[in-house]
């Protein structure tokens, strides 16, 4: 039957949290037998409950008459507009509701999707181009892929400050033999993942600027724009860019501030063209989000509760990251230049020691029970790195931290 799936999908790699459970689950019983028992750092996702607040505004919702019928792809009007008056209040944006806002069953499929109406698919010399961050989120170049395209590396280093040069990246595509004119878009992702770093607004001007001389879409990834510790350093919106809604479209989710992972809820925003041609699309896929979740959606969404839970819930992270700083300068690390101001990832450089960022996590995990993801499954930059989510509970980061010193895990 392989025969007569298309040469895209067959190129897929499984995604690499799954890769990772489910090596994680064929060593599980071997670890716990020696006192490891396995501490997942690998899997971006809190794990607390959501607010109550917001559980309880479901619960509600589903008693209310006709709640339990279709609802549409783009989304019930209270929906939309409670997302406009959160783009307004958190941002000052304007957006208007019916034409510039369309829901998502989650930002990672509504990127996919996206994507897919970007991409003309074609052979290899002749495939559109997006460029992506790198390292950058895992999905990002597999659904370029499917779709039939190509994702060019835009490097994030330490010696760009993670900010990098576009018009340099551009002049790099060219020489890489690359055709500008295939080039349909590019992606920026601040907060970023696996990184954490943030980018000033000044840098996403330039963004803007640049997609609108080369006629390119901007997507704006901001699905860790409420993840931050300090409130004079909150992360911007793309469009607060003036004239940005010409070129950029923005997605947003309920994921990470709100731990509503499973309920699958997100929104793009932006450029109105955009999002009808998105919408036509969507029309033929699916037929729209369960109104109750919906419903109690908008209603955390610009609710005293909900802007409550995400100071607590960022504190908290804020908390855990100076369990691990403090231990993995204790184990040799230098942390000082990988303390983000963003979202519950750690990014650091492996032990020299190592050959590889896979050696070390790999090493980490069968050893001590420490799972960690290995940088280059982020990118052709990410080699020599690893990420860390930090997520679990401020005893087990101590864990770690404990497991590494017993195990000799020291940066050396």
């Amino acid at each position: 039957m392989k025969e007569l799936f298309n040469n895209y999908v067959q190129s897929l790699e499984t995604y690499i949290m799954f890769q990772i459970g489910e090596e994680v689950a064929q060593i599980t019983s071997e670890l716990e037998k020696k006192g490891r028992s396995p501490i997942k750092l690998s899997m971006g996702a809190p794990v607390k409950n959501p607010p109550q607040f917001v559980i309880d505004k479901l619960k509600e919702a589903l008693d209310i008459e006709g709640i339990h019928s279709y609802s549409s792809p783009k989304g019930e009007a209270y929906y939309l507009e409670a997302i406009a008056k959160r783009m307004k209040t958190r941002f000052g944006v304007d957006l208007d509701p019916k034409r510039e806002i369309f829901s998502l069953i989650g930002s990672k499929e509504g990127l996919a999707n996206f994507i897919r109406i970007l991409i003309n698919p074609a052979k290899d010399d002749f495939r559109d181009i997006i460029l992506v961050p790198d390292p950058g989120y895992a999905s990002y170049k597999e659904m370029i892929k499917v779709s039939g395209g190509v994702g060019y590396s835009v490097p994030m280093t330490f010696e760009n400050n993670f900010m990098p040069d576009l018009d340099e990246v551009w002049e790099n595509l060219k020489k890489d033999g690359y055709d500008e004119k295939k080039v349909k878009a590019l992606v920026v992702n601040y907060p970023n993942n696996p990184l954490g770093v943030t980018a000033t607004l000044e840098y996403f001007e330039k963004a803007v600027d640049f997609c609108k001389k080369h006629k390119i879409l901007l997507i704006s990834d901001a699905a860790y724009t409420d993840m931050y510790f300090d409130e004079n350093k909150k992360p911007p919106s793309i469009l607060q860019v003036e004239g940005a809604k010409d070129v950029a479209v923005e997605f947003f989710s309920f994921s990470k501030p709100y731990a509503m992972t499973g309920w699958r809820l997100g929104w793009i925003c932006g450029n109105a063209e955009a999002v009808s041609i998105f919408g036509k699309l969507k029309s033929t896929l699916d037929t729209g989000i369960f109104k109750v979740l919906q419903k109690a959606a908008s209603e955390v969404l610009n609710s005293k509760e909900g802007d409550e839970y995400i100071k607590e819930a960022n504190l908290g992270f804020k908390k855990k990251q100076e369990i691990l700083a403090k231990g993995l300068r204790e184990l040799g690390w230098d942390m000082d230049r990988h303390i983000p101001d963003a979202t519950f990832y750690l990014w650091l450089p492996i032990p020299p020691r190592y050959k590889s960022s896979k050696e070390f996590t790999d090493d980490l995990m069968h050893k001590s029970g420490v799972v960690a993801v290995p940088g280059h499954a982020f990118g052709k930059y990410g080699e020599g790195f690893f990420r860390i989510s930090i997520v679990c509970s401020d005893e087990n980061l101590q864990e770690v931290v404990d497991r590494m010193k017993m195990d000799g895990f020291y940066y050396e």
